[in-house]
């Protein structure tokens, strides 16, 4: 067995002719990668103007710019930070268990990311801080977006979200334009070409080079770090962008189908070879397609370890889908995370639809095509409070997680400077 094993072995010369493809100038696929990083200046004049654009006097410039009204929704939720509005982490506890959570020893070493996806508006942020402020609730502590990005930069939701999101601790991932929706492939439409996107997400040809590009614009105007990873060329091309020394993050989506543990294991291979000097990687989430099971992500969880990144890639599930248009109903993976969340680190909890029973009575339930309608059409149709609602009930449904998480005695990592 242990020579059978060993047969497994990667032998350093393989790695050398790899090196020598990755370092060859005559090779379009190199070449034409540091063609796009160069529009942007030298490594560090792009991080430098990242930095810059993150900075939250930029982002209010900006929103001052494109859509003053926003400012005072800001200056209202950094008061009700530096107030202390929003309910403790203790407090939460004794609101929970009562007398029971003094006693309680928390395993904090396994807290749990409270997720909900999709952040598509800025004022759903203060809506969501005021019912949290009033019913003692909590601010989740990561966001997903997934609205056309030139559609939320031209009416000021990009700066206006990603200041919000600084203010109270909470990481947010963006989801970029080129995307398989974006008529990359012109062969494919709606559902009546929907088994052409079988074979992939749809980057073909030069599409993963235009992320590339798109990816170093909204990271350089506006500080972006953090977007989703659909296809395994962009998942190479964001390795080689972090590789080179430009400080960019990504989460693989669930939309890259990852549902065995050798899918796995294969981006965290590739994370290794691709790792810098420190170790670090730029992968920092991996959306389990919603098919898997505890055994998968525990078996996951080990070579993820023995890789070294246990605490850099986040294993983000499913816990709540959407009621429409994604998975059977009703859904609901609440107790399968009560179960592994003490015996596995670093999960996120991810929230994207109501509770089950919620949903299945709600006017307009929450559906995952809601994600790619312009804004002007949802308002036009009279959606616009319904998708509203949609995500308040994510919000509740993420706060009955913290709840059951709560009661067995397991932690939870919600909006950092709000609930302290």
């Amino acid at each position: 067995m242990d020579a059978a094993l060993r047969s497994l072995n990667i032998p350093a010369d393989r790695l050398t002719l790899i090196n020598e493809v990755l370092s060859d100038p005559q090779q379009e696929i190199v070449s034409d990668f540091y063609q796009i990083v160069a529009k942007y200046g030298s490594i560090e004049d792009i991080n430098d103007r990242q930095k810059e654009s993150r900075n939250l006097n930029s982002l209010l410039k900006k929103v001052e710019l494109k859509q003053p009204g926003y400012l005072k929704d800001l200056d209202w939720l950094m008061n009700q930070r530096d107030n202390k509005a929003f309910i403790t982490i203790k407090e939460y506890r004794e609101k929970i268990l009562g007398d029971k959570a003094k006693s309680t020893i928390f395993q904090d070493q396994y807290a749990i990311t409270l997720e909900v996806s999709a952040l598509q508006y800025f004022p759903w942020i203060r809506k969501m801080c005021e019912y949290a402020i009033s019913n003692r609730e909590l601010v989740p502590g990561r966001f997903i977006a997934v609205r056309k990005m030139k559609e939320a930069e031209s009416d000021g939701d990009l700066p206006a979200i990603l200041a919000a999101m600084d203010i109270i601790g909470a990481s947010f991932v963006e989801t970029l334009d080129t995307k398989g929706t974006d008529g990359s492939n012109p062969h494919l439409g709606g559902p009546a070409t929907i088994t052409g996107y079988f074979g992939g997400i749809g980057q073909p040809n030069r599409h993963g080079l235009d992320w590339v590009d798109e990816f170093l614009y909204y990271y350089t105007n506006y500080g972006v770090c953090d977007v989703l990873n659909f296809n395994a060329g962009t998942i190479l091309l964001g390795l080689f962008l972090y590789k080179i020394g430009v400080n960019i993050r990504f989460k693989i989506s669930v939309y890259a189908g990852v549902d065995n543990p050798y899918n796995a294991l294969w981006i965290m291979i590739a994370a290794r070879l691709f790792c810098r000097d420190d170790g670090s990687t730029p992968i920092i989430g991996l959306n389990w397609s919603n098919s898997v099971n505890n055994k998968t992500i525990e078996t996951a969880a080990g070579f993820r370890k023995n890789l070294g990144f246990e605490e850099a890639i986040r294993f983000e599930h499913h816990i709540i889908e959407a009621w429409k248009s994604i998975v059977i109903q009703p859904y609901n993976r609440r107790e399968e995370l009560l179960d592994i969340a003490g015996r596995v680190m670093n999960i996120s909890a991810k929230h994207e639809g109501g509770d089950p029973d919620i949903e299945k009575d709600c006017v307009h339930p929450s559906d995952i095509l809601d994600y790619f309608r312009d804004k002007e059409e949802i308002i036009a149709s009279g959606d616009w409070d319904y998708l509203r609602n949609n995500f308040m009930n994510k919000l509740i449904a993420c706060n009955n997680t913290a709840r059951a998480l709560t009661e067995k005695g397991l932690s939870f990592i919600a909006a950092t400077n709000l609930h302290k």
